[in-house]
């Protein structure tokens, strides 16, 4: 299945996948945003994203450029740079805010990134909030002619990453020289590639960029490359059972939770960030 994203501009681009008409999720992701490239103005607050709830779900951030500055309701202030991977466990709940740090809106430096969710088994749905950090130091490395692959999420081409996720997950940033080719092994988990950007073929048919295509279970597949270089990234996991509904930055497989933090959130009764004054009133 091939899915096309749904494109916005709220001040700089954003390109929505999932969850989509076609599918809600691939293995425990629910939700997946592309933003940038973007320049932000110096001296304004232009690309912040105020203080906001979560439940039910696990951010995943990962920045292409940049950087971006998390705060949240458990203290933690974590600035992100490019290549290393923020992974905040919201349980039954958590705020947080992520805004651009002042030397990279002066510098006028590019930010691109991922914004996705994971999907929390039943069982952790209310588990407490959490966060684990780990830098870009940190993400294994593997390449071979042509190909340099970061496993940022699982195993995957040997390597394991030191992230840990509530159940089985993978997340891989793939790069292709021009030309090149390799071949993804045959996996029973939920898989799909992502293209960022460039030129690639999957058995032959051409993918085109800022597409989503999910992978067929159990079988193996041949990625190529064309006359540019091509980036893209693998993502997917084990199956979760039952229903996930979402609603607004919350989501959870019992509609009454739901309720329950949208009216926490509009009465005040959720944590803030310390330092924060502002946030996003529920829609």
């Amino acid at each position: 299945m091939l899915i096309a994203p749904n494109e916005k501009d709220i001040g700089f681009p954003v390109r929505r996948l999932l969850p989509s008409e076609q599918q809600q999720r691939v293995g425990p992701f629910i939700f997946f945003d592309h933003m940038g490239p973007a320049v932000f103005k110096p001296g304004t607050t232009e690309g912040d994203v105020r203080a906001h709830p979560h439940i039910g779900l696990a951010t995943v951030t990962y920045l292409f450029s940049g950087a971006m500055m998390h705060r949240d309701s458990l203290g933690v202030v974590q600035r992100i740079e490019s290549g290393a991977i923020n992974l905040m466990t919201a349980g039954r709940g958590v705020t947080h805010s992520e805004r651009i740090p002042e030397d990279i809106r002066n510098n006028s430096m590019q930010v691109e990134g991922l914004q996705l969710w994971l999907a929390l088994p039943e069982a952790l749905q209310q588990s407490a909030p959490a966060f684990a950090h780990t830098p870009a130091d940190a993400i294994p490395v593997w390449s071979e002619q042509g190909l340099i692959a970061r496993v940022l999420i699982g195993t995957a081409f040997g390597k394991t990453s030191p992230v840990k996720t509530a159940t089985p997950t993978t997340y891989v940033e793939l790069h292709l020289s021009a030309g090149a080719s390799c071949k993804l092994p045959a996996s029973d988990q939920e898989l799909a590639l992502y293209i960022v950007a460039g030129d690639l073929r999957v058995d032959g048919s051409a993918v085109p960029e800022h597409h989503l295509l999910t992978l067929e279970s159990g079988a193996a597949c041949n990625l190529q490359a064309g006359d540019q270089p091509s980036h893209l990234m693998m993502l997917g996991g084990e199956t979760l059972p039952g229903a996930r509904y979402i609603n607004w930055n919350f989501v959870s497989s019992r509609r009454e939770l739901i309720d329950q933090a949208r009216e926490d959130w509009r009465n005040g009764r959720l944590a803030m960030v310390p330092g924060e004054s502002e946030w996003i009133p529920l829609p």
